[in-house]
């Protein structure tokens, strides 16, 4: 399955590379650690997919990493959450959601699930 960009809004793009020039603390723990533990495993951060942007994705191998801070936990946040988890599954992603704290406190726990989850990259000609 190929990304449509055209399906990217245009304010995404900017939006994008501003999350990408200043990342939380949290995210910037866990992008260390997955290139640190990932070879071979070709991550983006802050990647757009349809009209979202994601904080963690490995293209190839179809898997998405969400980190969630205290922003998700309203009702509005969570439905949002539910929404976008449901179009990256119908895009063929396999979705693993992280608290800030289980990056905090269980840094290597969260990157030996993400590892685990890793499953053969899809074939060369699909580009996301």
């Amino acid at each position: 399955m190929k990304t449509i960009w055209h399906q990217v809004p245009p304010e995404n793009w900017q939006h994008m590379r501003d999350m990408r020039k200043s990342p939380s603390p949290i995210e910037q723990r866990l992008w260390r650690a997955l290139r640190r533990h990932a070879a071979g495993v070709h991550f983006r951060r802050q990647h757009p997919i349809g009209p979202f942007i994601v904080d963690f994705c490995a293209p190839r191998n179809r898997l998405v990493i969400e980190v969630d801070g205290d922003t998700h936990g309203s009702d509005e946040a969570q439905q949002h959450d539910k929404a976008r988890e449901s179009f990256l599954c119908e895009m063929g992603f396999t979705v693993i959601r992280f608290a800030n704290r289980d990056v905090v406190n269980n840094l290597e726990g969260v990157v030996g699930v993400i590892l685990d989850a890793i499953t053969p990259p899809a074939p060369p000609n699909e580009d996301i």
